[in-house]
C-alpha cells in the first residue's frame, strides 16, 4: 500500500504584486503594453517569450528605443533602469536562508503543440481556463497563447507555442503530466469525450488514495490528471516531471529555489515515490510533482515540454544559488533592454529548465 509520509512545513503564501507599484492610471499600462508589444517587432517578441530566455545575442544588440512613462515623458531602454541594488554573493551557507526569504512564486508553464487553436478549445471548452491572450509572430515564425485560471499576476498559467508547420512533438518519457482540480472528475471526463478528447483512463481512486482521478490527453499528447477537490483559488495545481535521484532533486528545489517539501509518498508495489514540492499549501497553489521510478536514472525529455518560469526579487542571486546546488546556468542572470526587466535561465541536475523572471516586470506590465 502506497505510504503518505507528512513532511513539516513553515511556508506561507507570500503576496505577489504590491500595490503600492502598481500603475498609477490605466492609460499608463495600456500605453505601456501598447509600446511593448506593439511598437517594433523585436520588443514584441521579447514580451510574448520571455520565458523562453533568448539568448544575450538575441537582445543586447538592439538599438535604443523610448518607453513612455506616465508623466508622458520617456526613457531610452538602451539603458535600463536600476531596478534593483547590487547584489552581494551568495555564499552556500546563507543561500538557503535568501532563497527561502526570496518572494517567489510558480509563474507559468511553456510547451510547444501542434495545433494551437485546438490545444486552446481543449483547455478552455473541456477543462474550463480562461484564453488570458494570445499573438502571432510571423518574423518568429510561431505563435503563443496564455491560458490559466485567472490573471498571471497571480495565478499560475500555461504558455502554450506553435512553431509554423511543426504538428508534431515527442513528448518523452521524462515529462508526466500536467494537474487539473475538478469539483467532478466523472463529468469532466464526459465533457471531455463529448468535445471528441483522448481519455488516457477512466475516473477512480489513486494509487494508495480515496482522491478519484483521470487521466485525459490534449490534441498534442500532453496528459492532463484531473484531481477530484473542492473549490481551490488555483485549479491549475500540478506539473509532474521524472528524475532520477529524488533526494538529489529535493535537495536543489529547496536550497536553489527556496521550494518546501509538502509531502513524500512512496508506493513499492508499483515501484515508485513521489515527492510534492511549492511555495504553500497545494490546495491553494500550483506545485512541482517529482516522481522517481524505482531503478531509473535517465529519462528521454523529448521536444515538447520546455520550461516553468518563476518569479524572484533578484535574479542574480538566483544564479548563484543554483550555481551553488548543483545546477546549470544557461542564460546568466541579466536585464532584458527592451523590456527592462531582468532573467536568468537554469538547469536542475536532471536536465529540466527553469527561469527565474525579476518579479517588478509583472508589476510593470500588469499594473
Amino acid at each position: 500500500m502506497a505510504r503518505s509520509l507528512p513532511v513539516a512545513s513553515s511556508c506561507t503564501i507570500r503576496p505577489f504584486v504590491s500595490s503600492s507599484l502598481k500603475c498609477s492610471s490605466s492609460s499608463f499600462c495600456k500605453a505601456s503594453q501598447f509600446v511593448a508589444c506593439a511598437y517594433n517587432p523585436s520588443r514584441r517578441l521579447a514580451l510574448l517569450q520571455l520565458s523562453t530566455a533568448f539568448p544575450q545575442s538575441q537582445l543586447f544588440g538592439l538599438e535604443g528605443s523610448n518607453l513612455l512613462r506616465a508623466d508622458g515623458n520617456t526613457i531610452e531602454t538602451s539603458t535600463p533602469v536600476n531596478m534593483t541594488g547590487s547584489s552581494t554573493a551568495v555564499t552556500e551557507e546563507n543561500a538557503l536562508q535568501w532563497t527561502k526569504n526570496d518572494k517567489r512564486r510558480m509563474l507559468h508553464v511553456v510547451y510547444s503543440v501542434g495545433d494551437l487553436d485546438k490545444t486552446i478549445k481543449f483547455c478552455t471548452e473541456c477543462l474550463g481556463m480562461k484564453l488570458l491572450r494570445k499573438r502571432d509572430i510571423p518574423e518568429e515564425r510561431n505563435s503563443n497563447a496564455f491560458v490559466g485560471y485567472g490573471p498571471e499576476d497571480s495565478h499560475f498559467a500555461m504558455e502554450l507555442t506553435y512553431n509554423y508547420g511543426v504538428d508534431k512533438y515527442n513528448i518523452g518519457t521524462g515529462f508526466g503530466h500536467f494537474g487539473v482540480a475538478v469539483e467532478d472528475v466523472a463529468k469532466t471526463v464526459d465533457l471531455v469525450k463529448a468535445k471528441g478528447g483522448k481519455v488516457a483512463r477512466e475516473p477512480g481512486p489513486a494509487n494508495g488514495s480515496s482522491t478519484v482521478t483521470a487521466s485525459v490527453e490534449d490534441p498534442t499528447g500532453y496528459k492532463y490528471e484531473l484531481l477530484e477537490r473542492g473549490p481551490t483559488p488555483e485549479p491549475l495545481c500540478q506539473v509532474m516531471l521524472r528524475v532520477g535521484d529524488l533526494d538529489r532533486s529535493i535537495s536543489f528545489y529547496k536550497k536553489a529555489f527556496g521550494m518546501e517539501l509538502l509531502r513524500i509518498r512512496d508506493s513499492p508495489e508499483t515501484k515508485y515515490t513521489v515527492a510534492i514540492m511549492g511555495y504553500g499549501p497545494e490546495d491553494k497553489n500550483a506545485v512541482l510533482e517529482l516522481t522517481y521510478n524505482y531503478g531509473v536514472t535517465e529519462y528521454d525529455k523529448g521536444n515538447g515540454y520546455t520550461q516553468i518560469a518563476l518569479g524572484t526579487d533578484d535574479v542574480y542571486k538566483t544564479a548563484e544559488a543554483i550555481k551553488l546546488c548543483g545546477g546549470k546556468i544557461t542564460r546568466e542572470p541579466g536585464p532584458l533592454p527592451v523590456l527592462n526587466t531582468k532573467i536568468t535561465a537554469c538547469l536542475d541536475p536532471d536536465g529540466w529548465k527553469s527561469v527565474g523572471i525579476y518579479n517588478r516586470f509583472f508589476e510593470w506590465i500588469c499594473g
